[in-house]
């Protein structure tokens, strides 16, 4: 996989984890990149910015990386988590990598457990989702699993209230978050599904005061993330 971007070249090279190629777009002259790579001793190729254009779609700020696919887990990971009322993010079958990613960045700033993504029909972990995040993906446990609705009911043997997010719920400040939480998020166009809505303990609902009623997947997750930390204070 090709990751590319100054921010993301940062947090990949400062994790110490396996790099197996960077490419320099030939006016490359960020010091501070420069010197890192360096000091880690990992090998660099000089390219025509032109390589680098075809190589990869998006604004690589002259710096490609070429790295292993992004390390994910499996549902018993959830499992080692050791602490009082952990907080989980669901993600109800997103599309969107730039969604994904301002997720990934948002929950990594807030101290978030981990993101559980289903298998199939969800936006992979791919080039645009890595530099959305800033490369704190490279901080976040993701979760991949088989069936949103059998982790939803093992999340519940485990604990945890799963609180669904639609405009038909209940105000998301007026709900106790003072236990193991999983907040879903759902589909951008479609919302949560069915089948998880009514698996759902709560219903939270962001009200709206403004001429536009919706806010996009990765602002409302931001905004009752925010709110659980600071209810819990």
């Amino acid at each position: 996989m090709y990751i590319y971007g100054k921010n993301v070249a940062k947090e990949k090279i400062n994790s110490g984890e396996k790099i197996n190629k960077i490419y320099l777009a030939d006016k490359f002259n960020d010091i501070d990149i420069m010197n890192l790579i360096k000091e880690k001793k990992i090998k660099y190729n000089i390219v025509p910015i032109k390589y680098l254009d075809n190589k990869v779609d998006g604004l690589h700020q002259g710096i490609v990386l070429e790295v292993d696919d992004v390390e994910t887990y499996d549902f018993d990971y959830l499992k080692t988590i050791k602490k009082d009322n952990p907080i989980l993010v669901m993600l109800d079958h997103l599309e969107d990598p730039h969604n994904f990613g301002a997720i990934i960045r948002t929950c990594e700033a807030l101290g978030i457990d981990g993101i559980i993504i289903p298998n199939d029909r969800n936006v992979g972990i791919n080039a645009t989702v890595v530099k959305t995040s800033a490369g704190s993906i490279y901080n976040m446990p993701i979760i991949r699993v088989a069936n949103l609705s059998a982790s939803i009911n093992k999340l519940k043997d485990m604990g945890y209230w799963i609180v669904g997010t639609d405009m038909d719920g209940e105000n998301y400040t007026e709900i106790d978050y003072n236990m193991p939480i999983c907040l879903v998020i759902g589909n951008e166009g479609k919302g949560m599904s069915k089948v998880i809505g009514d698996n759902c303990d709560f219903i939270a609902k962001i009200p709206m005061v403004g001429k536009i009623n919706s806010l996009n997947a990765s602002v409302s997750c931001g905004i009752v993330l925010a709110n659980i930390i600071a209810s819990r204070k």
